[in-house]
Formats: C-alpha cells, sequence, structure tokens
C-alpha cells in the first residue's frame, strides 16, 4: 500500500511538476535527482546524477525545475530557508539558477548558499562564482570566493561585500557544515 507521501508524489509527478518533500522514506527520484534524508536532523540533501547535491535546511521551500526538458534539474525556484548547493569541480552546467523572489542566482561556480527571508535574498559563494542579479534582470554582479550579496526589495545596484567569518559559520552551521 502507498504512502500519501508516495500518492501526492505521484499525483505531482504525472502532472508534471518537479517538487520533493522533505520526507524521510521518500526513495522517488525527479529531474535525476533522488532525496536523502540527513539522520538524526530535519535537513535533507537532494543529489543528481549530474553531480549536483543540495542541502536544504529543515523547513526550506523549493522546487526542482527542469525548464528544457531533458529530464534532468537546471534550476531551483527557492522561496524560503535556505538551500546549500554544489557541483563538483568543472561540474557546473551553463545555465544553472536558483530562482528567488528578490533575485537570480546563476552559477558559475561549485558551491554557494542562498537564503530567502520574507524581503530579502542572501547568496554567499564558498567556492567558484555566482552571478547575482534582481528578478527583474537588473543590476548583475558576481560573486567570489567569500564574497556575499543581500538582495533586498528595489531597483538600485546590488553591493558584493566579503562576509564576515562569523555570518558564514552562522548560515553554514544550518546545513550542519
Amino acid at each position: 500500500m502507498k504512502s500519501i507521501y508516495q500518492t501526492a508524489l505521484a499525483a505531482l509527478l504525472l502532472a508534471g511538476a518537479a517538487w520533493l518533500p522533505a520526507v524521510p522514506a521518500l526513495a522517488q527520484s525527479n529531474g535525476g535527482c533522488a532525496l536523502e534524508q540527513v539522520g538524526g536532523t530535519e535537513r535533507h540533501i537532494v543529489r543528481c546524477a549530474s553531480g549536483l547535491s543540495i542541502v536544504a535546511e529543515a523547513g526550506a521551500q523549493y522546487s526542482l525545475l527542469d525548464r528544457d526538458g531533458n529530464g534532468q534539474t537546471d534550476a531551483v525556484k527557492l522561496d524560503g530557508k535556505a538551500l546549500l548547493l554544489e557541483f563538483p569541480d568543472g561540474g557546473a552546467p551553463a545555465g544553472f539558477e536558483v530562482i528567488t523572489p528578490q533575485a537570480i542566482a546563476a552559477v558559475r561556480g561549485t558551491k554557494w548558499a542562498v537564503d530567502v527571508a520574507s524581503e530579502q535574498t542572501s547568496v554567499f559563494v564558498e567556492r567558484g562564482s555566482v552571478a547575482v542579479k534582481r528578478s527583474s534582470g537588473e543590476h548583475e554582479v558576481t560573486l567570489s570566493a567569500g564574497d556575499g550579496v543581500d538582495v533586498g526589495p528595489g531597483s538600485g545596484p546590488l553591493t558584493v561585500r566579503q562576509w564576515p567569518s562569523k555570518r558564514v559559520s552562522t548560515l553554514m552551521a544550518r546545513f550542519g557544515q
């Protein structure tokens, strides 16, 4: 007998949705990705055939997207909380993006975090580089290792800053890192 989660996931897959609920026993895959619960925590990891791994903090609200219909995840829509994304060195595909209400973070590198709060998206790059722009497409900046940017409401330029170690360690601790 299927669980309510498996039934709901099957319905979403049939409808073409690319959302993976945070369910510990989920053994399904979607968009070339599979969900793995982090033991003893409310976090989970999404591992994709492309090499992408996504650590989702407890309660993160996101959807995996396959915009070109090739069966592989090529974007993530993040509506709340934070994700830590990592591609193996040199493995980031062109065009991969994290889309939030305030910003779009397009991967140019390998390891970065995106955090969505009610009025702000924060992006931090641990390794590699990531281009970030407002959802409107204005004011693109490129972050390198150690850089972060906060994208709030408005239309002004974005300010890249080297994040202090305390802010970085607080963010990374949310992912068990």
